[in-house]
């Protein structure tokens, strides 16, 4: 899986554009099917992403196959030009299969098995499901083969869920027996099982958690979460193993879906080929600004771009105008469209794909949102903005394969996540990992800084600053990385609630925060979870470029500064004039460890001090105005700038003595640009 298939085969030169197509829907409808092609060269598609789920209609009875209408597209496709990506259909069965081979219907946590429907309802470790899907995906790929559109397999759809079944049982077992060397002691020793006298004595006595039974073992919830991803995994693969035989060079992937809690994904990323994700951001709710939630789903889109340090990921769905699924389905408003498909490229996607093309006639996702509606022809006005980001993606296609470099990086790991959330702790049910670690990032997105998210497996010495919100497990020989990338001259910023826990959730004895004592330089006593309405205030001594006082809500790590430097103290209650923040010289470099969970002020404030102090640069020499960040992707060649204005009004961008070409406006920019609200300029260096 290296770069000779990556990241699709190399004719492929241009951004690709286009999204989900179900021409099995209308297959009664040959006068729609012709429509097509007419309609996505006028939008500047070329790209489909085809038989996602299309089993019924290539076997719509066992060993009885139709492949005359796939046949066809394909052949249309390749006559015309167009790139497929061509799916494996396993995501939904059809019904003779469940009728005939019941197994492969999931079980739920609660032990009910579920009944044939919906999608995504199979038993992953089921001998049945695994031979069906292996034959399917061995007739795809030697009929399709020598199909010159073929640019890459797409693996069944939106992995997720989990099975409870016997079958699964067992499989969970035999996992656990190489984890802990089939030795049931070491087991009992790190879930912890002497508590409630839950020991075990045989592995057979071992199920996976639920409601009716164990369910508050951490060291069992995590372990089986950790087998539910091993075992997605391993179906992926099962299904992968015939298409890299048969077709080698065509790269493989398959879809994610931003931080579901569901899978680990740096876990998954390691087998495909190029990562792919479905975003789908709820634009214009009443909860939240246009540019917070724009910087939720660039957190998104850097974690993706970071599965794969630092390799070009695809938007494999977006809508083109609204979803059919969210409390309230909006419709994206003029210019959002545009914007928001740029900031997928702008933080490395090289494709904008949608789900769908075409609305369908019925079933729950008819009135989903498409690039061509129930009316049939393009006179709509999400055509025409479809349209306008295909021309963009056209006139910019040298950005392509770019990609971005960091000098900061933000860990958020899956497997701390599930660590934190299932913790009997703090804020029953508000804990915030993801917001914090989105809140720290922010500060960074605000001034146009590049952020890589990463896990706390990854590499640290490329950066300059390493930031580790609420890091409650440390996993073995992640502390020491951190002390290593410290004297080494880095700068390390943690805060509560870190250092508590091992890979396994049991406590670190000794004093918190564990293994990162030592480099943090403080001892953590006692942590205080405060009422939604509580406050508390940080007082800094004297940091240049912060304010004397700073708000604090929701938590206060009770900390004693041993070889660190107070910065700041707390300001009310019995912890008043104790340490709040601190700064630990170590080696080279800094360590900071931030005691309570602090507010935007803070963190831009904060941040913005050790940017300036360390000498990062953002995407432009330039202050930018509230609601407008900047990105940039380089090649060998050019840096490529992206300046967008998520905000209701009008913004403008001064640059510092640096000419620049609108790629889009065919024009030169010296001096300043003015944006519009929801505007995007893309400008070459």
């Amino acid at each position: 899986m290296e770069n000779e298939i990556l990241p699709v085969k190399s004719r492929v030169s241009e951004f690709l554009h286009g999204g989900d197509y179900n021409p099995d829907q209308w297959l009664d409808y040959p006068e729609i099917l012709k429509e097509d092609v007419r309609l996505m060269k006028l939008a500047y598609c070329n790209t489909v992403s085809i038989n996602i789920f299309g089993w019924s209609a290539i076997e719509p009875e066992e060993g009885k196959y139709t492949f005359e209408w796939l046949d066809k597209i394909m052949e249309n496709c390749e006559k015309n030009g167009t790139h497929v990506i061509l799916a494996t259909p396993s995501g939904a069965r059809p019904a003779w299969m469940s009728q005939k081979y019941p197994e492969v219907l999931r079980v739920n946590s609660d032990r009910t098995k579920n009944l044939h429907g919906q999608r995504h309802n199979h038993c992953y470790t089921s001998p049945v499901y695994r031979e069906k899907t292996r034959n399917i995906n061995k007739i795809l790929a030697e009929r399709y083969k020598n199909n010159k559109a073929l640019i890459m397999w797409h693996v069944s759809n939106e992995f997720g869920g989990e099975c409870h079944c016997e079958l699964c049982q067992q499989a969970f077992r035999e996992w656990l027996k190489r984890k802990y060397d089939n030795d049931i002691n070491k087991l009992n020793q790190q879930w912890w099982t002497g508590f409630w006298s839950h020991r075990f004595t045989d592995w057979s006595q071992i199920e996976s958690p639920s409601e009716l039974g164990e369910m508050y073992v951490h060291g069992h919830n995590l372990d089986w979460k950790r087998f539910v991803t091993y075992q997605t995994i391993e179906f992926y693969k099962h299904e992968m193993k015939p298409l890299r035989e048969i077709t080698p060079d065509v790269p493989i992937t398959t879809n994610f879906m931003g931080v579901y809690p569901g899978l680990d994904y740096w876990q998954f990323a390691k087998e495909v080929d190029i990562v792919s994700w479905d975003n789908y951001p709820s634009w214009h709710n009443d909860y939240e600004s246009t540019e917070d939630l724009a910087e939720e789903i660039a957190f998104v889109h850097d974690i993706n771009r970071s599965l794969k340090n630092g390799q070009p990921f695809l938007m494999m769905e977006s809508t083109p105008s609204l979803v059919n699924w969210q409390p309230v389905s909006k419709i994206k408003r003029p210019g959002m469209h545009m914007i928001s498909s740029m900031q997928s490229v702008a933080h490395g996607s090289d494709s904008v794909l949608y789900f769908q093309w075409r609305k369908g006639r019925g079933a729950s996702e008819k009135f989903h949102g498409a690039v061509v509606d129930h009316c049939g022809h393009e006179n709509t006005r999400v055509f025409r903005e479809v349209t306008e980001v295909g021309k963009v993606l056209e006139k910019i296609k040298e950005i392509k394969g770019s990609t971005i470099k960091s000098d900061v990086a933000i860990i958020y790991d899956w497997e701390n996540r599930w660590a934190i959330d299932d913790a009997q702790a703090l804020k029953k049910n508000k804990k915030f990992y993801e917001e914090t670690c989105k809140d720290h990032y922010r500060a960074f997105w605000k001034k146009g800084i590049a952020v890589d998210v990463i896990n706390m497996e990854c590499d640290l010495s490329k950066y300059k600053v390493v930031i580790a919100p609420m890091l409650y497990m440390i996993r073995p020989g992640v502390a020491e990385r951190i002390e290593e990338f410290v004297k080494n001259g880095g700068t390390f910023v943690t805060t509560y609630w870190s250092g508590i826990v091992n890979q396994n959730d049991l406590c670190f004895l000794g004093g918190f925060p564990g293994p990162l004592r030592k480099v943090t330089g403080i001892w953590s006593e006692e942590i205080d979870s405060l009422y939604d309405s509580d406050r508390n205030y940080m007082n800094i001594k004297e940091m240049n470029g912060l304010k004397s006082i700073y708000e604090i809500k929701d938590y206060c790590d009770v900390i004693h500064a041993e070889t660190a430097e107070v910065l700041a103290t707390y300001k009310d209650d019995y912890y008043k004039g104790m340490p709040c923040l601190t700064v630990n010289r170590f080696g080279k470099g800094k360590a900071y460890y931030i005691a309570a969970r602090t507010g935007m002020d803070f963190n831009v404030d904060f941040y913005g001090k050790l940017i300036k102090d360390l000498g990062i640069k953002g995407a432009v020499d330039s202050t930018l105005p509230e609601g407008v960040t900047a990105t940039k992707r380089s090649n060998d060649k050019n840096d490529y700038i992206f300046v967008m204005n998520f905000s209701e009004k009008d913004k403008t961008v001064n640059f510092k003595d640096t000419e620049y070409y609108d790629m889009v406006h065919d024009e030169k920019v010296t001096g300043s640009v003015t944006l519009k609200k929801y505007e995007v300029r893309i400008l070459k260096k």
